[in-house]
């Protein structure tokens, strides 16, 4: 299991996923009355709006509670959300950067340097992991949209750069700019997706043993738990016998 993807696999195995579901539909939420906010509140002329929306509903997030998002911004009374991300390090010098949506910057910083700091790992400076990353378009779809060959041969048709299917998902990486034109001509071929969003991909990845991998996704779990916080990266990679054994 590697990058941004471990936690929501660990979580899934663990069968957690229904204790998270209130904390990531706050989530979305936020994610979607920013993203109204910034732009227009119509999805067809906001992908990022869009690609939100998209997320949300692959989460099974009520129509109820994306039309309050949305209403939230159209209104007007919506808190300024400030995007803001950290780099820094985990246990065995894994790089991770997180990404959050926060009305009061002090705290979401206090937050954050707790999570790190409690579970071994360190916030650095800003640029101080990045460039170990690229910022790429990602797309996902589950594992029953189609076989590994079905998805890379829409994905290479759609202008994709790159196709890794696992167990779980196939993950679709684009360049950041292409992002929303390969979301919509793989539509055609494979249905709705998963999520389309500029997402990190590590350039390297490091292979952590037991020891390491417990603390380390102990702090995935800790920032992940943050109500500020929107998404997680690393370029950690947790060998299948290791997870076995956590």
């Amino acid at each position: 299991m590697a990058g941004h993807s471990k936690f929501k696999n660990i979580m899934h195995r663990k069968g957690a996923q229904d204790a998270k579901r209130s904390k990531l539909f706050s989530k979305l939420a936020r994610e979607i009355t920013t993203a109204a906010k910034g732009g227009n509140s119509d999805p067809e002329f906001n992908p990022r709006l869009r690609a939100v929306i998209a997320t949300a509903k692959a989460a099974s997030m009520p129509k109820d509670n994306i039309d309050r998002a949305l209403k939230k911004a159209e209104g007007g009374d919506a808190e300024n959300y400030e995007e803001i991300r950290y780099e820094g390090f985990g246990p065995g010098g894994v790089a991770v950067i997180v990404e959050a949506l926060t009305d009061n910057r002090n705290r979401t910083a206090t937050d954050v340097r707790t999570a790190f700091s409690k579970n071994g790992g360190n916030v650095g400076s800003s640029g101080s992991v990045s460039h170990g990353f690229e910022r790429l378009g990602l797309i996902t779809y589950p594992a029953a949209a189609g076989n590994a060959d079905k998805v890379f041969e829409a994905a290479l048709e759609a202008g994709a750069d790159d196709v890794e299917s696992g167990e779980d998902e196939h993950e679709i990486w684009t360049a950041a700019d292409a992002l929303h034109e390969v979301a919509k001509a793989l539509e055609a071929a494979l249905g709705d997706n998963a999520g389309a969003k500029l997402a990190w991909r590590p350039k390297e990845w490091v292979e952590v043993g037991t020891d390491t991998a417990q603390q380390l996704l102990k702090m995935i779990d800790a920032l992940e738990d943050l109500d500020d916080v929107q998404n997680v990266y690393g370029n950690y990679d947790v060998p299948e016998e290791v997870l076995s054994q956590l």
